[in-house]
């Protein structure tokens, strides 16, 4: 017999809202120059920086491809990567206290319907703790929705890596049959399904990378399938699916 769909499991980055292109990166460029640093990334250096989980990651990818190091990094490169990363953090959380990122069509409509038919819903994220409190700050009556956050801090691999789907459907106390994750990129299709999950992509920007596995794959919630809004049934489908 199919396990029943008892939980949503949400990715944050790119799935409750674009936060990677107007909001992590802008926020990276402000702490280079914060911090006396030339570097910028283009939305073209950040998509290709989007298949390495998590911001010191991604910021340890690109040192590995520059010389141009500045003074402090070549000190300590640990060091400088934390403190920039910290900063980064503060930027970008003010920045989104000062004008809060609209969630992505249909976001709202399904976390509602979900949470009014008893699902349980978490965010999966490898972001850091406080970058999910920056975008739920602009968004206060999200946070009663969520049972749980498993965040960056949380596990000591990210994205691909299926730690933090396997820490939060432990946490939830449900098995990957009674869940359905929802992702926008290749690495978050490669974590959850290695939990073994059924997963929904809605694509955000132009990460690189397959998307082959996931039990659909939409623009939008919104745009759905065929041009109509997937609801909590049609959920209930793609998870029969798996």
């Amino acid at each position: 017999m199919m396990a029943s769909l008892d939980a949503l499991l949400w990715d944050v980055d790119g799935t409750l809202a674009d936060t990677e292109q107007e909001g992590h990166r802008p926020a990276f460029n402000a702490a280079f120059a914060a911090m006396g640093c030339d570097w910028y990334w283009s939305p073209q250096d950040y998509d290709r920086l989007l298949r390495v989980g998590g911001g010191q990651e991604r910021l340890r990818a690109w040192m590995a491809t520059r010389d141009d190091w500045p003074a402090e990094a070549r000190r300590d490169p640990d060091g400088w990567v934390r403190q920039l990363h910290a900063r980064k953090t503060a930027l970008y959380r003010q920045r989104l206290l000062d004008t809060p990122l609209p969630l992505r069509p249909g976001v709202e409509r399904l976390l509602k319907e979900a949470a009014a038919a008893g699902l349980r819903q978490a965010v999966v994220t490898t972001s850091s703790r406080a970058a999910v409190a920056g975008l739920l700050a602009g968004h206060r009556w999200l946070e009663p929705l969520f049972d749980l956050w498993v965040c960056g801090e949380d596990v000591t691999a990210k994205k691909p890596d299926p730690a933090a789907y396997r820490r939060a459907l432990a946490d939830l106390g449900v098995s990957c049959g009674q869940a359905l994750a929802l992702e926008d990129s290749p690495a978050g299709l490669q974590a959850a399904r290695g939990a073994g999950l059924a997963v929904l992509i809605t694509r955000c920007g132009d990460a690189p990378g397959p998307l082959e596995g996931a039990a659909a794959v939409v623009d939008t919630l919104e745009s759905g399938i065929l041009g109509r809004p997937l609801g909590l049934d049609d959920l209930r489908h793609l998870h029969a699916q798996r």
